[in-house]
């Protein structure tokens, strides 16, 4: 039996929490939840005042733990706030908790959590996956638990949660949102974004969380920022119509794993926009089907490099090394630390993402990998209208489009239990990204949004992909499709 969702009520603080305690046992959505339910806030006269927003566990937040979902980091709590934590309490929000996720964000499904796996609020009896790895933050928006969650994205980990639970997810152009206070997955690909209710919800937070911090080595500059807005599209909203937009539909997003119940939805979506003055234009994308295998390259070897402050001598979790064994060699120090305090897929990326880096194997793959992601950049300066500002090569294409559109996953919500063979359901897992991954490889903003049900009854979501530093343009776009399908 679905559960209706739990409505906020900032007036009765202890008696939501204990609403929300009850919810969260059935879910488990948060992993950690403030002892004062009392707002603690910078700023009562911000932007988002009095709304309830959940953080991530791979985000900073003094107060509350900081553990990315592993035993690595169980017992560790930061002195500090991230940036876009620091943010919210000054726009007004309240931090109402720490939202479970895939161990260092490493996962598709959040099944490989220390705290447990989270259940899709949707229809919590069948035991359904929430996504991952930010499915704690969208089980916790879809049950009604918070207004707006933060996750983070690096292949597809807002999108996919979003999808799965229904609600709104937005992963922003790489760059925007600051990354100091977020615990690293990996570099060039990590994003801060938002799942929240509803579009004017993720619109909001982002407003507030988009400003140019200096301590993020990896921040686009307010040059490069205001260079973009000058080309963004914003004024279709008010007319209501789409006439001279241009939506472009990827022919390589539909692959043979593709479920039917998914593309439905997309094809009565499109034939809606059309009626509301949309061209329709199908463009070729044709790097997309290596896509995958050059980000789980990339993204693995980023992820090793940064996992291995984890040594439990300095960081995490430290294990007595047993004795008789040969402490001067400090690979039997670390080994015993790394081994209790990793999981089973962190150690998977962590051994490919080595084994890509070793000399034999750097050229192979390392390298490939990054050469197929300049190809993936190409393929999408290619196809939209507008140029890419970051690129010294890209240029305005009348011919192009303003936005892309496309599935935000192959299927609806699968079981937890689905997948006997371990080897099995890894692959499985990581193919859920299949859709999302190429434009995390190319840094562009995309925005999940709900809109229907599949043959089974569970949500499904489309992504809307616009060039960098769009967001508006999606934005914009996504407000509208919430329009037609509540006239439609």
């Amino acid at each position: 039996m679905r559960v209706p969702p739990i409505r906020c009520v900032q007036t009765s603080t202890r008696i939501h929490q204990t609403l929300v305690e009850s919810r969260n046992a059935r879910i488990n959505a948060f992993v950690h939840l403030p002892n004062d339910p009392s707002p603690r806030l910078t700023s009562i006269d911000g932007p988002l005042p009095g709304m309830t927003v959940a953080v991530k566990d791979n985000i900073c937040t003094s107060g509350m733990p900081t553990t990315c979902s592993s035993l690595m980091l169980k017992e560790f709590s930061s002195p500090y706030d991230a940036t876009v934590v620091k943010l919210l309490r000054s726009a007004g929000a309240q931090i109402v908790g720490k939202t479970n996720c895939d161990e260092f964000g490493m996962g598709s499904l959040n099944k490989y959590s220390v705290h447990g796996p989270v259940i899709n609020p949707f229809g919590e009896s069948e035991g359904r996956s929430a996504g991952g790895s930010s499915g704690g933050s969208a089980a916790a928006v879809a049950a009604g638990l918070c207004d707006a969650a933060l996750g983070t994205d690096t292949g597809g980990s807002i999108r996919l949660p979003a999808s799965y639970c229904g609600v709104v997810g937005l992963k922003p152009s790489y760059g925007l949102l600051s990354r100091w206070g977020v615990v690293s997955f990996a570099d060039s690909l990590d994003c801060v974004g938002v799942l929240a209710k509803d579009i004017e919800s993720a619109e909001s937070v982002f407003d507030s969380l988009n400003i140019h911090d200096p301590r993020d080595p990896t921040a686009a500059t307010q040059r490069i920022r205001e260079k973009a807005s000058k080309s963004v599209l914003s004024d279709f909203l008010d007319s209501g119509s789409l006439s001279g937009i241009r939506i472009g539909v990827p022919t390589d997003y539909f692959p043979e794993e593709l479920h039917p119940s998914v593309v439905n939805p997309l094809r009565t979506l499109l034939i809606d926009l059309r009626m509301h003055g949309a061209s329709i234009v199908p463009v070729s994308l044709p790097s997309t089907p290596y896509a995958l295998s050059a980000y789980y390259v990339i993204a693995s070897a980023e992820a090793s490099s940064n996992l291995a402050r984890y040594d439990g001598v300095q960081y995490g979790l430290h294990v007595e090394t047993p004795s008789g064994s040969d402490k001067r060699k400090l690979a039997n120090v670390y080994s015993h630390s790394r081994s209790r305090g990793f999981g089973s897929e962190v150690k998977r990326r962590i051994l490919l993402g080595a084994y890509a880096l070793t000399a034999d194997a750097f050229d192979n793959y390392f390298l490939q990998a990054q050469r197929v992601r300049s190809l993936v950049r190409r393929d999408f300066n290619r196809v939209f209208r507008a140029p890419n500002v970051l690129s010294a090569h890209s240029e305005t294409n009348q011919a192009g489009v303003d936005v892309l559109i496309h599935p935000s996953a192959i299927r609806t919500a699968p079981r937890l239990d689905e997948g006997v063979a371990e080897s099995k359901s890894t692959l499985d897992s990581y193919l859920q990204d299949v859709l999302t991954v190429p434009a995390s490889l190319a840094g562009l903003p995309a925005l999940s949004v709900p809109v229907g049900l599949g043959e089974d009854g569970w949500p499904v979501g489309v992504s809307l992909v616009g060039q960098w530093g769009h967001e508006k343009t999606i934005l914009n776009l996504g407000k509208v499709l919430g329009v037609s399908k509540s006239s439609s």
